[in-house]
């Protein structure tokens, strides 16, 4: 059997474990590798780079990896490894990536591509001009919810799309008496942290692929917790911020809508919700479930606020079945990834749609700062 050398590095932090390593790479290898058009299968085989040798060793014995380092510029300088993959921090990403591609390698990395727009576009030209294969990950556009959103959108259940609504969140525990869910960084601006940064490169990618081209964006931020307690113990000041509320013309005169929250507790059907609203029916998805509602169904609600709701509103939504099974989403994206290098399958989620997730967040960030509204031009890369 062939195999593909993959340096991966970051995956000690937790979405490089969890998602990238044992939900990917490992499942891959378990699976025998990847298949391929002409029935081959080629065997991811990942060298772990790391600064905390003991951490990389653990990790290699545990999921039955022969190889591991803390020398990157050794791992890059090794001819029989094809691809590098990023999960370690934003702030050093770009660099990583810009001596990769000097390296020869090809690119997979997490979002965002850089903490600066500048820093982006430079990055997603180089990636173009070298030839190699690059992206970013998407993983939002692969959830079971959306992709249910999608055979929604192409079956034409719901008419002309009018607007999408999305909340994004969940409340991340200060520190103090309960341990947070979230590492300190994201709260701390020197650090990168920032809830604008980290999910309006999400919402950009599944606007522009789900629903149509973010034209323009208004973006109010807020940092609702000034002060939180570190992984040490100690306070620290929060100053990144932990909410954004923001509104997105989109191409076709949809209006979107996306609340993201850190500062949020949660009353509806999941963690994230986005409700799709049509002439002809409307959705309701979360991670892995969707609800509809056509308008041959749809309730007549009366306004009387002198009287109780004699509707059940959730009880007029049917649910989407899971009509086939849908495996882990980021597992989805490299074997696509795996199969656009070994044989230059179809791919479009390259360094230049990481640059415009970073665009957004720039925007957005920007809006907030201004007070107005902002268009999203388009990038030259």
């Amino acid at each position: 059997m062939k195999r593909i050398g993959i340096i991966m590095h970051g995956v000690t932090g937790r979405m490089g474990l969890n998602q990238h390593l044992i939900r990917s790479i490992v499942a891959l290898r378990a699976e025998g590798g990847v298949l391929l058009s002409n029935g081959e299968r080629v065997m991811p085989d990942p060298v772990l780079v790391g600064r905390n040798a003991a951490r990389l060793e653990e990790l290699a014995r545990k999921y039955g990896i022969e190889r591991w380092t803390t020398d990157l510029d050794g791992a890059l300088a090794d001819p029989d490894d094809a691809i590098f993959f990023d999960a370690a921090t934003t702030q050093m990403r770009a660099e990583l990536v810009s001596k990769a591609l000097d390296a020869g390698k090809h690119i997979y990395c997490e979002k965002p591509i850089s903490d600066d727009l500048d820093t982006a576009v430079a990055l997603a030209r180089k990636a173009k001009a070298s030839g190699l294969k690059n992206g970013v990950v998407q993983d939002k556009l692969f959830l079971p919810g959306l992709r249910k959103i999608a055979m929604l959108r192409d079956s034409g259940f719901f008419g002309k799309i009018l607007s999408v609504r999305g909340e994004f969140g969940y409340w991340v525990f200060e520190g103090d008496w309960q341990t947070a869910q979230r590492p300190s960084w994201n709260y701390r601006k020197a650090d990168g942290g920032g809830i604008i940064l980290d999910m309006l490169c999400h919402w950009r990618y599944v606007l522009d692929n789900l629903f149509g081209p973010v034209k323009a964006i208004s973006c109010l931020g807020a940092t609702h917790i000034p002060e939180r307690v570190d992984e040490a113990g100690r306070r620290y000041v929060a100053d990144a911020d932990d909410a954004a509320y923001a509104t997105f013309e989109l191409e076709g005169g949809i209006v979107a809508h996306i609340n993201s929250s850190w500062a949020v507790r949660v009353r509806r059907d999941d963690l994230v919700t986005f409700q799709v609203d049509g002439t002809h029916g409307s959705a309701v998805a979360g991670l892995t479930r969707c609800f509809t509602q056509h308008r041959v169904n749809t309730p007549k609600p009366v306004w009387n606020p002198d009287q109780p709701q004699t509707i059940d509103f959730f009880n007029t939504w049917d649910e989407v079945p899971d009509n086939q099974v849908y495996d882990n989403g980021f597992k989805i994206q490299w074997e696509m990834f795996l199969r656009h290098v070994l044989e230059d399958a179809p791919w479009r989620y390259t360094l230049t749609e990481g640059a415009k997730g970073v665009q957004l967040a720039s925007l957005g960030l920007k809006s907030w700062a201004e007070r107005r509204w902002l268009a999203v031009e388009p990038l030259e890369i």
